[in-house]
């Protein structure tokens, strides 16, 4: 556990998902320890799996799909198909300011939903008391022996809430 200042713990965690099916399967899985009110932040370049993660959750949860990028459309609500929490996925990559993020009303849904942001970090930190940071990165110099690379995702938890275990 590395302190990340007072009173904001955090845990750091290394994971290799070298497949988008892989990927899917690790949104699954984190999709059965996250509740309602949890909030998850998403980073990593353009193509590196943030949605593909969040289509896993999606699938975890049983809501109503297709989970797509909501880049164009901003933040988009997939009920719950059976009793659990909605999900609401949002795009922060067109916001600028945490002013823009106030006016997406996320707030409004963050204590009955699983909320995933992508490219939210520095802007949707505050809608909850704390939230699962994955960051996303090509792995190049970790090339399997077929040439491909495949990613990395950092788990990190942060502030007030046990960390949520994701294995």
């Amino acid at each position: 556990m590395s302190d990340e200042g007072p009173g904001t713990p955090a845990v750091d965690e290394c994971v290799r998902v070298p497949t988008a099916a892989q990927m899917r399967d690790l949104g699954t899985r984190l999709a059965g320890l996250l509740r309602p009110g949890d909030l998850v932040v998403l980073s990593g370049q353009l193509g590196a799996g943030k949605t593909t993660l969040t289509q896993g959750i999606g699938a975890g949860l049983g809501v109503r799909g297709p989970v797509t990028s909501p880049t164009f459309v901003i933040a988009r609500v997939h009920p719950s198909l059976r009793g659990g929490p909605d999900l609401v996925h949002a795009d922060a990559y067109r916001l600028g300011s945490r002013a823009e993020v106030d006016d997406l009303d996320l707030d409004t849904d963050v204590d009955t939903s699983v909320t995933v942001v992508e490219w939210g970090e520095g802007l949707v930190e505050d809608l909850a008391a704390s939230f699962l940071e994955i960051a996303i990165a090509p792995v190049a110099a970790s090339a399997g022996a077929d040439g491909a690379g495949g990613d990395d995702a950092m788990i990190r938890h942060r502030a007030g809430t046990p960390f949520i275990p994701y294995r």
